[in-house]
């Protein structure tokens, strides 16, 4: 048996459903479609020097790498590896021949400080920490029923609030854009991040296959956006997918994310969506326990391990 990593090969669709496939099966916490991962290949920004690998092993694929650099952060130098193996194909060196490649290759351009989640379990622990990296901050992932669960009712927006849908901002998204900007500075995190190329945004993220402008969700307060949370959707799965819920610093405190978290979630079980998924810091405090109000249950934890090269 002979393993080898190459990159992944886009015009293939067999290919692309491959890499998705052992990504569900390592990582069922995230929606993993074919298509929304062609798009990161095809408009991550350039500086990020993007990389999806795949590990291959007589012909099939076994393992799954995304690796590129931090470039929308203030720090330079440092580089996001992450691996998975498919739990059924694991101990036949695939994970270490996508370390060494991501890492070859991060080191390549100017790399100095790598980053990777690893999920929270003594193998995935342990093969990290043979590989030089060493544990770091904590996040968890979150599962709510949406089919069987009961979720808060809906509440009627305070006088003065309006909630809209991204959809109904489709002619001007950059408001949306800055408020993203705003609250992802503040997301607890190793790798700052800051958002300041509007078009960039556009291509990565409006343009995103999985974003659901229907049910992704603005609280506006006079007229100016204030909260919002954004809705991924696999309607084929039947799962939704938080991929952020902020509040612009000016409007905190006033549970206008909880606002507009709710309203999408029934929406999107109104839409005959069944499950819904999302993540966060252990050190978010704050919707930690929004996402318990709203009856979200831990399902997994990740761990993030750093390594400094050289």
């Amino acid at each position: 048996m002979t393993v080898i990593v190459r990159d992944l090969r886009p015009a293939d669709r067999t290919d692309v459903e491959d890499f998705a496939r052992v990504r569900h099966l390592a990582l069922p916490y995230i929606l993993w479609t074919p298509d929304a991962i062609v798009h990161s290949l095809a408009h991550t920004h350039p500086d990020a020097r993007f990389r999806s690998l795949v590990a291959e092993e007589d012909g099939e694929v076994i393992g799954t790498a995304q690796v590129q650099l931090a470039h929308d952060s203030p720090e330079p130098g440092q580089g996001l590896l992450n691996i998975y193996v498919r739990p059924d194909r694991t101990r036949r060196g695939a994970g270490g021949l996508l370390v060494r490649t991501a890492e070859e290759h991060l080191a390549e351009h100017g790399a100095t400080k790598l980053f990777a989640w690893v999920l929270d379990e003594p193998a995935n622990r342990d093969f990290a920490e043979r590989h030089g990296y060493r544990a770091g901050r904590s996040a968890h992932f979150l599962r709510l029923d949406l089919a069987e669960g009961t979720l808060p009712p809906l509440q009627s927006p305070p006088p003065g609030v309006e909630l809209r849908s991204a959809a109904d901002v489709a002619d001007d998204p950059r408001p949306l854009f800055e408020l993203d900007a705003e609250t992802t500075r503040d997301e607890p995190s190793d790798v700052d991040t800051e958002f300041t190329e509007y078009e960039t945004w556009i291509e990565e993220s409006w343009k995103h296959p999985l974003l659901d402008r229907e049910l992704t969700t603005i609280a506006f307060v006079e007229g100016r956006p204030a909260a919002f949370s954004v809705a991924f959707t696999d309607p084929a799965t039947g799962r939704y997918a938080t991929a952020m819920t902020g509040t612009a610093r000016a409007f905190r405190g006033r549970g206008l994310a909880k606002l507009a978290k709710n309203a999408s979630l029934h929406r999107a079980r109104a839409a005959g969506l069944t499950e819904a998924l999302t993540g966060n810091d252990v050190g978010n405090g704050p919707m930690l326990a929004i996402n318990k109000w709203f009856g979200y249950e831990i399902c997994a934890t990740e761990v993030r391990y750093v390594r400094e090269l050289g």
